[in-house]
């Protein structure tokens, strides 16, 4: 992890030292279009489709790269930048740069090693992961992996309430300081990709570990998974998700928990004042990478009615279509407090295992550091929409 007198920025001079030194290139591409090139001819059909695929016709994951584009970076000149800072304190978490890694399931698709390899690579950045309830390796075994470093927890809300408490109370003792809850996976969406290829990992017991390792889920069991586990993904399919959720429903999760509450997947600025009316602590604007509605708002457009309606009363985040540095500028700017990477480090997990997500997330910071340098900001607090112009 870079430290406050080694800026993230100089990433770059170890490359260009190692290239002309040693002769030694990088083991990826750094252009995020060719590393995903790579990383789709490393995969079969049907875990790249997971990994890669949309919703429908793929328009809302269209809408989210064109989001970023109508908004454009304005350098300012002649400003001290010699000394800068990115780090920031986000719901209590101290992060080296106001970036996380987004909650992905199911890591092992990409590489045997999954969400192991991603807590041991964000243990070497310093930047945090939101582990999955849908995770390849247990809550504990993933924490285990990222040693020192602070970590979220990411809760896909089961139908039975016991289940939800047992997974909150068993990310609290395995050190998770914050609890996220998606809001927009209540049903799978169409996803094509997926459907062609008849691709769907949990049926076959991938990325369900902590459903039937979990003693409430087992306790609704005839049979343990081990005897019977078809079974077993029969009851885990059913309390995967519930969509009779509503807003009177975070109550229960506010007596579970003392933990910083975030919702995940706001994307109307009436959405976000109910959030602030029910108590939790921060929204995560996001569409979850355009995977569930097609035709939707891009998550970047959406931003900015979010933070003028609540960003004073909640920690507003910022997910889905980071590709880089210069984008997550874009979305701080906007007025997130922090963004989360998604695809990009699946990318990284899958040509390259943990070594190959480090180089994505050294990647995006060093991008971001010198993005914040390049438009005259010396801290990443100082970023704000005075740094932006809209494009045509």
């Amino acid at each position: 992890m870079s430290s406050p007198e080694i800026p993230f920025a100089n990433y770059q001079y170890e490359i260009y030292l190692r290239g002309s030194m040693m002769n030694q290139r990088p083991r990826r591409p750094l252009d995020w279009q060719r590393l995903e090139e790579q990383a789709a001819a490393t995969l079969a059909r049907g875990p790249w489709g997971y990994i890669a695929g949309g919703a429908g016709r793929g328009d809302t994951m269209r809408a989210n790269q064109a989001a970023f584009d109508r908004w454009a970076l304005s350098p300012r000149m002649l400003r001290d930048v010699a000394q800068r800072s990115t780090a920031r304190t986000v719901l209590g978490t101290p992060l080296p740069a106001p970036v996380l890694l987004a909650p992905i399931g199911v890591q092992t698709l990409a590489h045997p090693d999954g969400e192991l390899a991603t807590a041991r690579a964000s243990a070497r950045t310093g930047v945090p992961l939101v582990t999955s309830s849908a995770s390849s390796f247990t809550f504990e075994e993933i924490a285990e992996a990222s040693g020192d470093t602070p970590r979220w927890y990411q809760l896909y809300w089961p139908k039975d309430r016991t289940i939800a408490t047992s997974f909150i109370r068993r990310a609290e003792a395995a050190g998770y300081s914050a609890l996220v809850v998606t809001l927009d996976t209540w049903l799978l969406g169409w996803r094509p990709m997926d459907l062609d290829e008849g691709f769907l990992p949990f049926l076959w017991g991938e990325g369900n570990v902590n459903y039937l390792q979990d003693p409430a889920f087992r306790a609704l069991l005839a049979a343990p998974p081990e005897e019977d586990m078809q079974a077993a993904i029969g009851q885990f399919a059913f309390q995967f998700s519930n969509p009779a959720v509503t807003w009177e429903d975070l109550a229960f999760l506010r007596e579970t928990t003392e933990l910083p509450i975030v919702l995940k997947g706001i994307l109307r600025a009436d959405d976000a004042r109910l959030a602030a009316e029910h108590g939790v602590d921060g929204v995560i604007v996001s569409n979850h990478g355009g995977r569930q509605v097609d035709g939707a708002i891009g998550a970047l457009a959406a931003l900015p009615e979010v933070v003028d309606a609540v960003g004073d009363r909640l920690e507003v985040l910022f997910d889905s279509g980071i590709r880089g540095g210069s984008d997550a500028l874009k979305a701080l700017a906007l007025g997130a407090r922090a963004v989360l990477l998604g695809r990009p480090y699946m990318w990284g997990l899958a040509t390259g295992g943990e070594d190959g997500v480090v180089d994505v997330v050294r990647s995006l910071l060093a991008e971001l550091d010198l993005a914040m340098a390049l438009t005259g900001h010396r801290t990443i607090d100082d970023v704000d929409r005075s740094a932006l112009v809209a494009t045509p």
